[in-house]
């Protein structure tokens, strides 16, 4: 097989591809109880749609899995909500590998894996993916970025792993030091990777590729060289449904991606991720075969991720009762530079912003500017997350 493919599952035909994943879905049915006739992946439209909601009531219900039929783990993780997901190391368990080898990482790469190692489960995702690839794993974390530039250079990293404006402020931290770092590939996720700051790297000779990836079922989809879309993943199975709804969209429509996974440890049948994609036409000119899609293009609901955290309408809502003076709140995701802002509006008849940044940072998990208005000042258009960043 090519060194340009991860494997033969890449490039196999629709025909192929589609039997394969029919008769892995008829073994995950079975491993979950569901009784249902699949004569084809379209079926799936009879069963219902699985929510975050759904899953957190389950696990409340019958911890910590929610009585699926899990198997072969060695991790659990935790996420907003919050929602436990199981983890395993036997093999690529969460199928990162597909994605770091089509970024070009292999196993002549020391790979500073920025992503968080505490709790959730973003640093082991990417760490079982480099050793898919065969790549030495430096598990850097997220925070002290001096300390980041030293080992980059002591170390001789030659590729990232992390959310996408991460990397810029290591960059930076070393120019400011004076230190020389030999990274010239990236693997990013968990947030937007705007044009710009694709540019910026392109101009310091780093080739920048993301993917599209959850908690709950692993990878999704990914770029490859090609730059034309996001490819997906051959372990899942997609469906793009009319949001709050079971039932697919047209052909190119934008809806909400509904995943399937085919992991036979963690058996999820249409997971409703909440974010807003659309197919397209055709197939990759890099040679995989796999549908595509047109990457993150929103939420289905007013959940927002900034800077690789979720922000939830229901954790507004807790900081709004939190505080018995505040009447009203709404978060705005905006942008500076190639960095992520968050600015926490709060309706409020007393008090100032630092009364409220502690509670913000509590409540939304995250720190962010708080602005105090008067009551009623806010729009009233039923917005609490406001997402203003451009995705063009």
């Amino acid at each position: 097989m090519p060194d340009t493919f991860f494997d033969e599952l890449e490039t196999r035909s629709a025909d192929a591809r589609e039997a394969a994943q029919l008769s892995a879905l008829r073994s995950q049915l079975s491993r979950t109880g569901v009784e249902a006739e699949m004569n084809s992946l379209a079926d799936l439209a009879k069963l219902p749609v699985l929510r975050k909601s759904d899953l957190t009531d389950r696990q409340k219900a019958t911890p910590p899995f929610g009585g699926i039929n899990v198997h072969n783990i060695t991790h659990v993780f935790q996420s907003p909500g919050p929602i436990y997901e199981p983890g395993g190391s036997s093999h690529d368990w969460f199928r990162m590998g597909r994605f770091l080898h089509a970024a070009g990482l292999g196993a002549d790469d020391i790979v500073q894996n920025c992503f968080g190692y505490h709790l959730t489960p973003a640093g082991h995702m990417f760490e079982s993916g480099a050793r898919a690839v065969g790549a030495k794993v430096l598990p850097a974390g997220v925070g002290q970025t001096e300390l980041q530039v030293t080992a980059a250079r002591d170390i001789g990293t030659t590729a990232y792993a992390g959310t996408p404006d991460y990397l810029k402020i290591i960059l930076e931290k070393a120019d400011e030091m004076g230190v020389a770092l030999g990274i010239a590939k990236a693997a990013v996720g968990g947030g937007a990777l705007f044009p710009s700051l694709r540019q910026y790297y392109i101009d310091r000779g780093i080739s920048c590729l993301q993917c599209y990836a959850t908690a709950d079922v692993g990878n999704i989809a990914f770029e490859s060289a090609a730059m034309d879309g996001m490819i997906l993943d051959e372990g899942v199975i997609v469906e793009i449904l009319t949001p709050g709804t079971g039932d697919p969209v047209p052909a190119g429509e934008v809806g909400e991606v509904v995943v399937t996974t085919l992991n036979p440890d963690y058996p999820l049948i249409r997971f409703a991720t909440g974010d807003l994609s659309a197919i397209m036409e055709g197939t990759s000119p890099c040679g995989r075969t796999n549908r595509r899609i047109k990457g993150w293009m929103g939420r289905a609901d007013q959940t927002t991720k900034i800077k690789g955290m979720f922000v939830r309408p229901e954790q507004v809502a807790a900081l709004v009762a939190h505080h018995e003076e505040v009447c009203k709140a709404r978060v705005v995701a905006s942008r500076s530079g190639e960095q992520d802002v968050m600015t926490v509006h709060i309706e409020s008849a007393g008090g100032d912003a630092d009364h409220y940044a502690q509670s913000v940072t509590q409540l939304l998990k995250l720190k962010g500017k708080v602005v105090v208005v008067a009551p009623g000042s806010l729009p009233k258009d039923g917005l609490v997350i406001e997402d203003q960043r451009s995705y063009d």
